[in-house]
């Protein structure tokens, strides 16, 4: 399990397009890879622009891994089966799939997206040949909690190692009762994850991942949403 350190920030972001070019295999910036090693946060996070375009992302995953940091490489799955040999499983590496809420209900392939399938099958490819697997879900405001208890037992069914939900953007421009009520949704959809260890970890991620790594988030507002979860929790959440 990744140990989150007290006296740091746990985690960092890492945008693949600011350190690697789509067109080489080695990294444009050694000098950011350097800092990021020197880091003392445990934990890596990388997405932005697909990684898995990026021919040098493996050797990126690698440089970090070896100093000692949990890596998390976010990717929509399309491109991971045919790019898993670069990476050898380590106890130090997540590779994180992201899987849209909603596409389990289609049971029949050519009703499911080309993207869910490929993901899907990605995902156990991953699985079978021993990688860590880290299942990404957003939530959105017109996201159902049906939906999302069905994605998460087809991410079961699938054996991942853990699951992280975080709220999506909203789509109402931030208006607040839809921030509100977008917040209390994702609450009770991480509820569903059945692991209070992935629902705080999604709790910490979720400034990076919902408004970018520039999302300025004060302390007293990220106190505030968790105490509003912990309420959430405590109620439980009953799924049609």
């Amino acid at each position: 399990m990744v140990r989150l350190a007290p006296d740091a920030g746990p985690v960092q972001f890492v945008d693949a397009a600011e350190i690697l070019h789509h067109d080489s295999s080695h990294p444009v910036s050694h000098e950011r890879i350097r800092e990021i090693n020197s880091s003392r946060s445990p934990v890596v996070w990388i997405g932005g622009s697909e990684p898995l375009h990026h021919p040098g992302v493996s050797h990126l995953v690698r440089a970090i891994t070896q100093t000692g940091h949990f890596v998390f490489l976010e990717t929509d799955g399309t491109n991971l089966r045919r790019r898993i040999h670069e990476f050898q499983p380590t106890s130090q590496l997540f590779l994180t799939v992201r899987l849209e809420p909603g596409a389990p209900r289609h049971t029949s392939k050519g009703l499911r997206s080309d993207t869910f399938e490929l993901a899907s099958e990605g995902t156990r490819a991953a699985g079978l040949s021993g990688f860590l697997i880290c299942v990404n879900v957003r939530v959105h405001s017109e996201t159902k909690l049906q939906e999302m208890a069905e994605l998460i037992q087809f991410a079961h069914s699938l054996d991942v190692d853990g699951i992280v939900i975080t709220r999506g953007n909203s789509r109402t421009n931030g208006a607040a009762p839809d921030a509100a009520a977008l917040q209390r949704k994702t609450a009770q959809a991480r509820k569903l994850i059945g692991s209070r260890w992935w629902g705080s970890f999604s709790r910490i991620l979720e400034p990076l991942l919902s408004g970018g790594r520039h999302a300025a988030r004060s302390a007293s507002d990220t106190g505030a949403s968790v105490e509003q979860e912990e309420r959430v929790n405590e109620e439980g959440v009953k799924v049609a």
